[in-house]
């Protein structure tokens, strides 16, 4: 008998043991699906709010979920348009990335066939 108590006890303390994972700090599945999706409306939302295009947002965040980016983007659009608010236009990239002058492309002029 002294076994089977013994083994209720240990399977008593296994069981309080993996009940407290989350306090060791590992995410389950479903936690973690749940974050990429509140992330993915976060970007999206930010991305309309800024004025960009969706294909844009898709472009500058690729490892984000496209579906729950288009449904933040869709949120934000949908709340803008009932309340009148304007797209705020980022200021940091025009800052950030100044204009890089175009090297002049040379082209040749037509050369006149030579006659002999």
């Amino acid at each position: 008998m002294p076994s089977a108590a013994l083994f209720r006890a240990t399977l008593l303390v296994a069981a309080v043991l993996l009940g407290g994972c989350d306090m060791l700090g590992i995410d389950s599945a479903e936690k973690i699906a749940a974050a990429r999706e509140a992330d993915g409306r976060a970007i999206g939302g930010a991305c309309r709010h800024a004025g960009r295009a969706i294909e844009d947002c898709y472009a500058i965040y690729k490892k984000a979920d496209r579906a729950s980016v288009f449904a933040g983007w869709r949120d934000m659009n949908d709340y803008m348009r009932e309340n009148k608010i304007e797209p705020v236009v980022p200021q940091l990239a025009a800052q950030a990335a100044p204009a890089q002058p175009v090297a002049p492309v040379l082209t040749r002029p037509p050369v006149a066939p030579q006659t002999h």
